[in-house]
């Protein structure tokens, strides 16, 4: 499955889009690096925590919903995709505020509130997984198309999710690479699930800790 509109300020944009373009092993060395100094410093604020300057110390992740944290293909199952549980448990732990930016059909409702109401109803209606989907995580998070024209991989959705992010660093995992092209130039710090080979499921916690500390 695959507030108003507001973009990040331009000059922080851009900065971000400089180091956005790398691969997540650059981007693993590079945030790595990063923290080690502002722990020496003493900066203790974790990732759901704002420092007095607004824009450090949080960040908030958004994902895909089909093919990213569930499966939905048609052969009678919906359930967690692997390592999805335990990646969401993991970023609730850390106290890191998450979202969902997914496609559903606009006449689905009125507002995002309605709209994620029915995507709920449906997906709950067909779950075939051992737990719940953990749909309090999202709460108040769930950006959905108001039109046609809004749908993925329209910018429309992650002007949005990036102005709701009051501030904070965003990111935004999923599959499908055009989505993800289109969320890096709305300054996203981006993660492509689901590759193979030794690359993670799920962009690390500890990254995305390191990611809520940039300036």
């Amino acid at each position: 499955m695959n507030s108003s509109q507001t973009s990040a300020p331009a000059p922080r944009r851009a900065a971000r889009r400089a180091g956005l373009a790398t691969t997540a092993a650059t981007v693993l060395a590079a945030l790595a690096a990063a923290s080690a100094p502002a722990a020496a410093a003493g900066n203790t604020a974790t990732v759901g925590q704002r420092s007095p300057e607004g824009g450090r110390g949080c960040a908030v992740v958004y994902f895909d919903l089909g093919e990213t944290l569930i499966h939905t293909e048609d052969d009678g199952s919906l359930h967690y995709l692997p390592e999805a549980a335990r990646h969401l448990r993991e970023l609730r732990e850390a106290d890191v505020e998450v979202g969902l930016i997914t496609n559903v059909p606009p006449e689905w409702g009125e507002t995002d509130a309605e709209r994620a109401a029915k995507l709920r109803e449906i997906v709950d209606a067909d779950w075939t997984g051992t737990g719940p989907f953990a749909w309090e995580d999202f709460e108040g998070r769930i950006l959905t198309p108001r039109t046609v024209e809004e749908r993925k991989p329209s910018p429309a959705l992650f002007e949005r999710g990036s102005g709701a992010a009051d501030g904070c660093h965003v990111v935004y995992q999923g599959e499908t690479a055009e989505e993800l092209e289109v969320a890096r130039d709305e300054g996203y710090f981006t993660y492509a699930v689901g590759r193979e080979g030794a690359w993670p499921a799920y962009l690390p916690v500890p990254v995305i800790e390191a990611i809520a500390q940039l300036p």
